[in-house]
């Protein structure tokens, strides 16, 4: 697997996220599905247990904060279970250390193959 670079998530022949590494492709990559990673690293997980839980409104006051609903057993769970999900997806990726390629790259992918979860929105 190469350092850097561009990687695709599928499941049962859907590709459901994109996203890119400048350093780290395969920590990266992990870091969306270890059981210990945090809503910090693992995003596409995070993003999983949102929808799971119906908590789709991000919010900057404490009370439905990521922190927050990290620390709600219901959706801690929906999270676990979204971070095996992600274990079990079909990953592929490119190499492509140029940040800026990585992220035409990165964006270009998403498009052309539909993927569900990236929306390129600012939060």
């Amino acid at each position: 697997m190469p350092s850097a670079g561009v990687y695709l998530l599928s499941e049962r022949g859907r590709h459901l996220y994109v996203g890119r590494s400048g350093r780290g492709l395969r920590a990266r990559i992990q870091g969306h599905s270890r059981p210990g990673a945090t809503y910090e690293t693992a995003t596409f997980a995070f993003r999983l247990a949102r929808e799971a839980t119906g908590d789709l409104q991000a919010s900057y006051k404490p009370q439905g904060s990521r922190r927050d609903l990290a620390a709600r057993p219901a959706f801690r769970k929906a999270f676990d279970r979204a971070k095996a999900r992600i274990r079990a997806m079909q990953v592929r990726f490119v190499s492509e250390p140029e940040p800026i390629r990585q992220a035409v790259l990165e964006m270009y992918i998403a498009v052309a193959v539909g993927a569900r979860y990236n929306d390129f929105d600012t939060h």
